[in-house]
């Protein structure tokens, strides 16, 4: 059964006759009449019992009548893609993200892109940074928003969002001092739970290495792959950690933040927007252009 013949069908079962159907589509009733009865033909059963009042579906009918019409809604639905695609208005745009970026700056770019894009399909991956760079590369995602920096072999571009100072993250028992904050010597003593080597080895070096410039050998005790699970660690008491200010929005159970009063030597957490360099302008570009804000 053609899309046009599926049409003639859902005419006539709306309209409740075939004169009425062929007025509402635009076509003579022989016409019509001619369509459905070869149609019925080539099926072996009919579709509709006709009679002077009109025609209504029979049994047969009713059992495809829905299908048809969710095969037309999905055919126009497609149609309309691609014509708003070739009009530069529709498409799909996947983005990559660390958790640290769905705190302000990703909502604030989804909201502009969604206004000025209504139709286009937005797919969101949370992913770590070394994920990311393979995503990137392989042409699964298009914009990664991660912590620089990293090595991508591919030509893209950069768009550096900001960065934020560091503070702790630990027990929730554990006693602060009258101004609220904890020293490097407290964060070294408990050792570290942060991300693995292999996500974002560039700044883990720096911050071990800030560590022991102020006089305070560390190691990583335990590594933990997303912020929440870094929390969970903390939580359970298996270390401390150094994340960015912006942590405060996650509450977790177990868990306090405390600014590091001598902390002034930490690395800062940055954000960087990357896409591939293409000779043509891609969602990702308009992407970027609202992650400037």
């Amino acid at each position: 059964m053609d899309t046009r013949q599926m049409r003639c069908v859902v005419a006539i079962a709306e309209a409740g006759s075939l004169t009425k159907a062929a007025e509402r589509l635009g076509l003579a009733q022989p016409a019509l009449t001619q369509t459905l009865n070869r149609l019925e033909k080539e099926l072996g059963t009919p579709l509709f019992t006709r009679t002077r009042r009109g025609a209504a579906l029979t049994d047969a009918g009713q059992a495809v009548i829905d299908d048809l019409r969710a095969s037309l809604a999905y055919g126009d639905a497609a149609t309309e893609r691609a014509r708003a695609m070739g009009a530069g208005r529709a498409g799909r745009l996947t983005i990559g993200f660390v958790t640290h970026a769905v705190y302000e700056v990703l909502p604030n770019a989804l909201r502009r892109l969604r206004a000025e894009h209504p139709q286009l399909d937005v797919v969101l991956r949370e992913m770590s940074n070394a994920e990311q760079v393979a995503a990137l590369e392989g042409g699964r995602i298009d914009i990664a928003l991660l912590h620089p920096p990293v090595s991508v072999t591919a030509r893209v571009h950069e768009l550096r969002l900001g960065e934020e100072p560091l503070i702790a993250a630990l027990p929730a028992a554990w006693p602060l001092d009258e101004d609220g904050c904890v020293s490097l010597a407290d964060v070294a003593r408990h050792g570290l739970v942060w991300f693995p080597e292999q996500q974002i080895p560039a700044l883990r070096a720096q911050l071990l290495g800030a560590l022991r410039r102020a006089g305070h050998e560390t190691r990583v005790v335990q590594d933990a792959n997303r912020t929440l699970t870094v929390l969970a660690c903390v939580a359970a008491g298996l270390g401390w950690s150094l994340l960015p200010r912006s942590v405060h929005a996650l509450r977790h159970e177990g868990v306090r933040y405390a600014e590091v009063r001598d902390g002034a030597g930490l690395p800062a957490f940055e954000l960087s927007a990357l896409w591939l360099a293409r000779s043509r302008p891609t969602f990702a570009d308009a992407f970027a252009t609202m992650l400037r804000g």
